[in-house]
This record gives structure tokens, C-alpha cells and sequence, in this order.
């Protein structure tokens, strides 16, 4: 026991919203930091090579800052077994998400989450906790993993919370080629947050997903809205993807880039998509996003000359490889292999989401035309 506890020491790490204003290590982040103030050409202040991004204890850091823009964040942190790490939330609040393994959340408000979490992002979805700015929070993992550490700068403080695993929305999108699977844990209509966003996405190898090209970058009432977005991106198996940025704009973002597990996307502003899974391997992505709108939602516009495939969609069958999985196959297996059930704390967490989803008032996105919600991948 007393050894088991100076390990825990002796891996402890501490973060808080201060550091983000000091500079970050790898030669991309450096070329990001210095496009910024027009030094670099835009793809390599946009897109971030697995590595080039990381700060401390994390693997990768995305910072308001460090973007050039003004609210949304992305830490992925990795626990040894037995780590702990200790996030301060300054003034974001954030969504703790396993990608790899489980962990224990502890706030400083006296709330505790006990996080089954998942064996790879391509096996289930994963339940999550909620912490809320001007806090902090203890994230400990006995077996290890990593973590992505979802942000959003915000003005209101809402309750500290956990997010259920059966609860997260499991939808699929596009239809032939174009169809992929949305995990939407934290979408404007499924769980309430300030403002942050936040969904995953995967795309069977082979296959075409944030298509057609949509862009999310200005104010139009009941069009669209302004959101700054991040793409996390794991690849099955160590496969390579194709990520594209299309200006909208003289100047706007422009990127082609070749990506794997562990690479970004930055986008603040132009035509986004297509993502490109590499046959015979399932591209994931983690979407995170927040704006300065009155209303938390996502409204947007696809380009106008590919948004005819929306047309074509409710000809084809969706790809018989989905879903992947569903939120409740994975619970089970989870607590089958780990022996474990959900805390009452959990349970009391997970009645009151089912019973009050909107309890912060989260708002929706535009219906589309077919009565439909707007495709949660695509608004991302």
C-alpha cells in the first residue's frame, strides 16, 4: 500500500488555464504560433502531425491561444498506471473523454465519476464526466489510458456532472459511401453545456464522411453560425486518412493534409470536408467546437457545388458495417469485463439525464428540410 501510494506521487501532474499563455514545444506548433502573426503558410499553422502539439503532461494542447481564436480547447493527456493528474479549469469547462482505458474524475465541489471508459475508440462508446469552469478536478487511473480533455472558454457555471454511456445518441449518417456513425455525447440537443460541442465520428474504410463540404465561420440568422472547430484524428491500425479545407473566403484556411492517430485539424474559418477513411481501416475523429453566438446550436452551409449528394443519399442503403457499436453493447461489455456497476452517484446522474436533458437549457440546430436534425458530423 505504501508503495502503491508514492507511485501516485511520484506521476502526478498539474495543470491549470495559466499555462496556456507560455509557448509550446515541436516544430509545428512553433510554425502554428508564428502563422499566426502571418509567418507561416496557413497549412502548417492548421494542421498538427502527431507530437508537434504537446505541452507537459499532454501528448497534445490546443489552447485558445495557440489557435488564434477565442474559446475552444483540446487536451489529450496519457496516464501510466497509477497516474493522476490535476486539471484547473479556469474559466472553460471541459468534458473529461476516455479514448483509451477508465479513470476516477474528482472535483473539488465533492463529486466523484467513476469513468468505465472503453478499450480504444473503435470498440464502444464511453461514458464521460462534466467539470465546470472555476474548478478542479482530479483525473487518477490505476490501469493508465489516454484522455481527451474537451474545452470551452464560457460565462456560466453548471453543476459538475457525469454522462452515461447508454445515454450518448448513437446515430448514423449519409447513406453508400457517405455513411458514417456519429457518437454524439455532447451535441447541442443531447447534453447541456455552455458552449461547448463536442462529437465523435467514425468512417468505415473506404468511405467519405464531413461531405459535403460545409462551412460554420460567420453570422446568418437562421443559416448559419460561428463556430471554431478542432478535428482529433485516430486511425484504425495505424492507417493514414485525407482531411481537406476549402477557403470561403480571400485568405481563408487551406489545407490538404494526410492524417494519422494522433494528428489535428484546426479550423477556424472555410469549407471543410471531405474526411477520407483508408480502405480497410475505420478513420475516427473527435470534433470540438464553441462560438460566441447567444444561442448554443450549429447552423450550417453546405458548398454549393457538392451539396447535391445529399439528394442522392435516400437511393443507397446505409453500409452494412454499421453501426460499429451501440452505447449499450458497450456498457455491458465494459461491466462484464471490469466487474464493475455504476456508482448510485452514477445512477442518480443518469436518471436525472434521461428525465431532464435540457436542465441547462441547451439549444438545438436548424430542422432540415426533410424535418431531419442537421447531421451532427457535418456541423463539425
Amino acid at each position: 500500500m505504501d508503495t502503491h501510494h508514492e507511485h501516485h506521487h511520484e506521476r502526478h501532474t498539474e495543470s491549470t488555464e495559466d499555462t496556456e499563455n507560455t509557448g509550446h514545444t515541436g516544430d509545428t506548433a512553433e510554425a502554428g504560433n508564428a502563422g499566426a502573426a502571418g509567418g507561416a503558410p496557413p497549412a502548417a499553422r492548421h494542421h498538427l502531425p502527431s507530437g508537434s502539439a504537446g505541452r507537459g503532461p499532454y501528448v497534445l494542447d490546443i489552447d485558445p491561444k495557440m489557435a488564434g481564436w477565442d474559446r475552444s480547447s483540446l487536451r489529450v493527456l496519457e496516464l501510466e498506471p497509477g497516474g493522476v493528474h490535476t486539471l484547473v479549469t479556469g474559466e472553460s469547462e471541459w468534458i473529461v473523454l476516455p479514448l483509451t482505458g477508465g479513470c476516477t474524475v474528482h472535483t473539488a465541489g465533492g463529486d466523484t465519476f467513476e469513468l468505465l471508459g472503453r478499450e480504444s475508440v473503435f470498440s464502444g462508446v464511453s461514458d464521460f464526466a462534466y467539470v465546470p469552469r472555476d474548478d478542479r478536478a482530479q483525473i487518477a487511473s490505476g490501469a493508465g489510458g489516454r484522455f481527451a480533455l474537451a474545452g470551452a472558454k464560457c460565462e456560466r457555471r453548471l453543476p459538475a456532472r457525469y454522462g452515461p454511456a447508454p445515454e450518448v445518441p448513437v446515430e448514423l449518417r449519409g447513406t453508400g459511401d457517405c455513411s458514417r456513425q456519429v457518437n454524439n455525447f455532447a451535441a447541442a440537443d443531447t447534453f447541456a453545456c455552455d458552449r461547448l460541442i463536442a462529437v465523435e465520428v467514425l468512417t468505415p474504410g473506404g468511405n467519405w464522411s464531413s461531405y459535403p463540404p460545409h462551412k460554420h465561420d460567420e453570422h446568418v440568422p437562421g443559416e448559419e453560425c460561428e463556430l471554431e472547430e478542432i478535428y482529433y484524428f485516430e486511425v484504425e491500425r495505424g492507417g493514414l486518412g485525407y482531411h481537406r479545407v476549402s477557403p470561403s473566403r480571400d485568405g481563408g484556411t487551406d489545407v490538404l493534409a494526410e492524417v494519422g492517430s494522433g494528428d489535428a485539424v484546426l479550423i477556424p474559418d472555410g469549407w471543410h470536408g471531405p474526411s477520407i477513411a483508408p480502405p480497410g481501416r475505420t478513420l475516427y475523429y473527435l470534433n470540438v467546437m464553441a462560438g460566441p453566438g447567444e444561442e448554443r446550436t450549429w447552423l450550417i452551409r453546405d458548398h454549393p457545388d457538392h451539396g447535391w449528394i445529399r439528394d442522392v443519399w435516400p437511393q443507397q442503403p446505409v453500409d452494412a458495417r454499421l453501426p460499429l457499436y451501440t452505447a449499450q453493447q458497450q456498457r455491458t461489455t465494459q461491466q462484464r469485463h471490469a466487474g464493475q456497476h455504476p456508482t448510485a452517484q452514477q445512477q442518480d446522474a443518469a436518471h436525472q439525464h434521461t428525465a431532464h436533458p435540457h436542465t441547462a437549457h441547451p439549444k438545438t440546430a436548424r430542422p432540415d428540410t426533410d424535418g431531419s436534425s442537421p447531421d451532427p458530423e457535418v456541423a463539425g
